[in-house]
This record gives C-alpha cells, sequence and structure tokens, in this order.
C-alpha cells in the first residue's frame, strides 16, 4: 500500500552534518530513519481507515476510532492526511494506481514477448487489473457503494474517462496521428465498462478460484466482443 500524504513536504530534515564525511553519513541516516517513522506512520493510518470504513462506511465512521485503531495520535493524522477525507482519497489513489501500475506492466511484459495484436494487449491488462481487484479486494469493496467524501463522484468519473481513453489508444494501436473515431470510442467505452463492474463482482467474489473463473469467462468476452 502507498503511504503519499497530503503534506509530507519537509519531513525528511536530514543534516548536512559538518562538512566531513562522517557527518554527512549521520545526517542521511538520521534522515532516512525519520522517513521510515513517517512512512510507518502513514501506513498505520491507512490501514486502520481502510478496516474503520469497511467497518462503518465513510459517513459514520469516526477520527477517534481511526486515532485508536492506530495507535498515533490525531495530530499525525492531521498532519498527513488533513481528517478523514484525505484517508479516503489516499486509499483511492493507492488503488487506482495499483491496478493502473499493474495493467501498464503487464501489457509491456506482453509487447517484450512479442505481441503485438491490440486486443491481445488489451486483454492482458485487464486481466491484470481484475487481479488486483481480487487481491486488493478489501480496498475494492471500499469503493463500491460510491460513498465518500464531497468530490469523490468527480474523481472516480474523471479516473473512468482517464481508462476509456487509454483503453482507446491501446485498442487503436499504432495509428499516429488519426484520431479516434466514434466507433472506437464507443467500443473503448464498453469494453471499460464491462471491466469496471467485473471487478465489483471480483471484488464480493467468495474465493480465489471464483474470482478466476469470473476473470476468464469476461475475458474471453471481452475478446468478442472487440472482434
Amino acid at each position: 500500500m502507498r503511504t503519499s500524504g497530503a503534506h509530507e513536504g519537509g519531513e525528511a530534515t536530514g543534516g548536512t552534518g559538518d562538512g566531513n564525511g562522517g557527518g554527512e553519513s549521520a545526517g542521511s541516516a538520521g534522515g532516512g530513519r525519520q522517513w521510515a517513522r513517517a512512512d510507518a506512520t502513514r501506513q498505520a493510518l491507512l490501514t486502520a481507515a481502510l478496516h474503520v470504513f469497511a467497518d462503518r462506511g465513510y459517513a459514520d465512521a469516526g477520527i477517534a476510532e481511526i486515532v485508536e485503531r492506530s495507535g498515533i495520535s490525531v495530530g499525525s493524522l492531521y498532519h498527513h492526511y488533513g481528517g478523514k477525507a484525505g484517508l479516503y482519497v489516499a486509499l483511492w489513489e493507492d488503488l487506482s494506481a495499483e491496478q493502473e501500475a499493474s495493467a501498464a506492466q503487464a501489457v509491456s511484459a506482453a509487447r517484450k514477448d512479442g505481441e503485438s495484436d491490440p486486443i491481445a494487449l488489451f486483454i492482458a491488462g485487464a486481466r491484470a487489473y481484475l487481479r488486483v481487484c481480487w487481491e486488493r479486494r478489501d480496498a475494492a469493496r471500499l469503493f463500491l457503494g460510491g460513498e465518500g467524501p464531497s468530490g469523490s463522484s468527480l474523481m472516480r468519473r474523471s479516473r473512468a474517462q482517464h481508462w476509456i481513453a487509454q483503453n482507446t489508444k491501446l485498442l487503436r494501436g499504432p495509428c499516429p496521428g488519426e484520431p479516434a473515431g466514434r466507433p472506437e470510442q464507443v467500443l473503448s467505452l464498453v469494453l471499460t465498462t464491462v471491466i469496471g463492474e467485473t471487478g465489483r463482482e471480483i471484488a464480493t467474489a467468495e474465493s480465489e478460484t471464483e474470482a478466476a473463473e469470473i476473470i476468464e469467462e469476461v475475458c474471453r468476452i471481452l475478446i468478442r466482443l472487440a472482434r
């Protein structure tokens, strides 16, 4: 889980030492330890927030319970995330970044193996994305109901538009200088929507076997739709 917060600037305060090598090493080591502690603090807060949001729902989740569960001070929570909404956004960004990175890595690996068919590359990315929905199902379930702070609906729409644009480029293949036509845009919209809804099903699957079966069946359907 990523642990980047909204207020990280200035946390690394390692000194420059007194001008000799030993002082610089000591300063670097001190700065490294401070960054490690800050990262552990953010991780503890995000983990606690995920559990509390899952148990209570975003609206009913309380800062006090998150602080108690994390063992971190309320001051640190506000320093790193600014409040409950910041924690929610950080969890969302963490999951989205992992999904996107996994899909991109799968497409890149397929290309390195010699695959050039746009649909095959698209399916490789879709399969990787959906696997993350299972592996990170606790986080994925949190965003299924659409609950969240003010602006979260816009955040989700923006992410969906980003995925559609990326998938349109991937499905078109190498077409430099040629804008996507309406049929290509609609196809990408349909396929991306199917993947998003499948992610919801996978996040609530009863077992890894069931999740894997859903992924493979949906990938077969995606291929038929894309051809």
